[in-house]
């Protein structure tokens, strides 16, 4: 039977593609300011900013391509059961081939009516315009989790997180909650992969932690070489 390894994935990751890893050192997202743009408020206040600054980022997105990292974690599924846990709202797992794939924060390539959360549409790389209506006629929005609202998938997350084997965060800075606080929710004593360029801190894990300081496409060939020992 295969173990079972959980993989918490950042920004990091897809940075190696091309895609903006969104917020700078200023706390700007693409120069503008994070809650202008990724929050209900800025909705309320600018839909047309709000669908513009997405569009852009889909047309970006259509551009880029899957990297070694995305690639390695495919080829990780011949030897490990592999869940994938996201916080990316990029496609770039499932464009390399992973078959077990969990948006936390929503996907670029979808959208979703403002009154009646159920209706999902994909539409791919295309732009989504002010007068954009769902079946039911009411204005379709990004399907992104904007700050201040709940996450839906997080439930679904930290069961997969209980039954890992294995868990490897790859990335991500681990200072946006609650997806910080999933990995907390493997079994005692779980071995961890850390990769990042800039390491983050780690408080409270009782497992043992092996750190990578390296990119995400490096860092994951590393992993995999000790995984496979």
């Amino acid at each position: 039977m295969k173990k079972k390894l959980v993989v918490l994935t950042g920004a990091g990751i897809s940075a190696e593609s091309g895609i903006s890893t969104f917020r700078g050192e200023d706390g700007l997202w693409e120069g503008h300011d994070i809650m202008e743009v990724a929050s209900p408020e800025g909705w309320t206040a600018n839909s047309k900013l709000v669908l513009e600054f997405y569009n852009q980022r889909r047309r970006q997105l259509a551009k880029v391509e899957p990297n070694r990292a995305h690639f390695a974690l495919k080829e990780l599924e011949k030897d490990f059961d592999v869940s994938i846990i996201t916080q990316n709202v990029d496609n770039l797992h499932e464009r390399a081939g992973s078959e077990s794939v969990l948006h936390l924060h929503g996907e670029l390539t979808k959208v979703r009516s403002t009154v009646i959360h159920s209706l999902i549409y994909d539409i791919g790389y295309k732009d989504l315009n002010s007068g954009d209506l769902c079946e039911k006629g009411h204005q379709m929005r990004p399907h992104i989790v904007w700050f201040g609202e709940m996450v839906p998938a997080l439930q679904e997350a930290a069961e997969i997180c209980k039954r890992a084997d294995i868990v490897a965060v790859i990335g991500t800075s681990l200072i946006v909650y609650p997806a910080a606080s999933l990995m907390h929710y493997a079994p005692p004593y779980t071995p961890m992969y850390l990769i990042d360029p800039n390491l983050p801190e780690v408080y409270d894990y009782a497992g043992e932690i092996f750190k990578i300081e390296e990119k995400a496409s490096s860092g994951v060939d590393k992993m995999i070489a000790q995984l496979l020992k």
